[in-house]
């Protein structure tokens, strides 16, 4: 079995009222693992992760906002994936996880990525140094804050610099760019090591 992933930028978890509709739809959609990005909260404690999770089988790892910007939450269900490790960078949240059912090792990243182009640049540099560090199939999901491709935003005909080191990150790094699936209140697009899928 093959754990379900839900991406999903949250745009902020810090009201209760907001923190109920999320896990409705969590619960509905019933994943695995669960992240969530631009939490807008700079500490996640157990009762916030209660109050998204759907039982008492879970564990987290967790970006802390910088004020009241950004934040990324990964949350799993220990019955499907055990945590052997985990980081957290400027940018991302990386675990190395083993499937319970066949022992399988990989490491999921949940990314929030930046809206100015010097930042990103680092942001490549800290995934491709996750993805080199522990030389496990990897699967990276998230609000990268940049499309691939010209197609993806309403307003852009032109590929941009931005679009460009974000294709050669996926090339660079043998990345597979799954495409956009759902609405606006959906999670948005994952991209997936090619010898994880």
């Amino acid at each position: 079995m093959k754990p379900k992933i839900i991406s999903w930028n949250v745009r902020r978890l810090n009201k209760q009222a907001k923190r109920l509709q999320v896990r409705n739809f969590l619960r509905q959609w019933q994943g695995d693992i669960i992240c969530l990005q631009e939490t807008k909260l700079e500490l996640i404690t157990r009762q916030i992760v209660r109050s998204l999770w759907r039982g008492h089988h879970v564990g987290w790892s967790y970006l802390p906002s910088k004020g009241a910007s950004g934040g990324i939450l990964i949350m799993f269900d220990k019955r499907v994936v055990e945590r052997l490790e985990h980081c957290v960078g400027d940018f991302s949240v990386a675990c190395f996880f083993v499937n319970i059912e066949d022992g399988f090792r990989w490491a999921f990243i949940g990314v929030y990525g930046p809206n100015l182009d010097v930042e990103r640049r680092s942001m490549w540099e800290e995934l491709a140094g996750i993805l080199s560090w522990w030389e496990l199939p990897s699967c990276l999901g998230g609000d990268f804050n940049v499309s691939h491709f010209p197609s993806e935003r309403s307003n852009t005909s032109y590929i941009t610099p931005a679009m460009s080191d974000f294709s050669d990150f996926i090339s660079e790094q043998v990345l597979m760019d799954l495409p956009l699936t759902g609405g606006s209140c959906l999670p948005g697009p994952t991209l997936e090591n090619s010898h994880l899928g």
